[in-house]
């Protein structure tokens, strides 16, 4: 029963993402991270313990438009920070945060490590910026095609929220039998595993069904079946 909480607007994300994931804190969990856009790059924070300890971390004075943030039960690998989301590929531009259990992520993980890819947690969750890296800059997809194929690749139960600093005003959700709900608001869009995370900022509310992707930016949300 992880959190999951992503922002994209005219506004600071770094509010937003924390206030959602105290909202998220009745779930459980015992690590917590977020990872947000600075300076055209990935700024990922991520601690063991509670939200309040992520706060005493995060300068709040950063500004960003765009972040994802996580509150995780340990499954896969201990309580640790490297096994805390979010999970990032070998470049540092993909982090991804989830939900739920990869089932395959073994002969996953193997494959990607043949392939030269080095590993920072024990996660089933890491393949996931590493397959999307090996996808996207080995063999040649752009981004919305390698999350089609991700989809069809991976095995399990998930929600899955992903960014990429190459896109910097794009958040990307997918769902396959693990809640997430996208909220519509002005000039700002919001994504979330549940809706009290949402209420404070919008009425309007979208559930993604099994299946579906979202491309969510400031102005829009696009939904499409997988």
């Amino acid at each position: 029963m992880c959190g999951i909480f992503g922002y994209v607007g005219d506004k600071n994300c770094i509010p937003y993402i924390i206030s959602g994931l105290e909202k998220l804190e009745y779930r459980g969990y015992d690590s917590a991270g977020v990872a947000y856009l600075k300076d055209k790059n990935l700024e990922i924070k991520k601690i063991v313990g509670k939200v309040q300890n992520l706060k005493e971390i995060l300068d709040f004075n950063d500004f960003s438009n765009m972040g994802i943030g996580h509150t995780r039960w340990a499954t896969h690998g201990g309580i640790s920070v490297e096994n805390a989301h979010p999970h990032t590929d070998c470049e540092g531009n993909i982090a991804v945060v989830h939900n739920g259990i990869i089932e395959n992520y073994k002969e996953i993980r193997d494959f990607l490590i043949s392939r030269g890819h080095k590993f920072k947690s024990q996660t089933d969750t890491e393949t996931v910026p590493h397959l999307l890296e090996e996808m996207v800059d080995k063999e040649g997809m752009n981004l919305e095609e390698a999350l089609k194929e991700l989809f069809k690749r991976l095995e399990g139960a998930f929600a899955l929220l992903i960014i990429d600093k190459r896109r910097p005003n794009t958040l990307y959700a997918l769902r396959k039998q693990s809640p997430l709900i996208v909220g519509f608001g002005t000039g700002e869009n919001f994504v979330a595993s549940d809706i009290p995370a949402l209420g404070a900022y919008t009425e309007r509310f979208y559930y993604l069904e099994d299946n579906q992707m979202a491309i969510v930016s400031d102005r829009e949300i696009k939904v499409y079946d997988l």
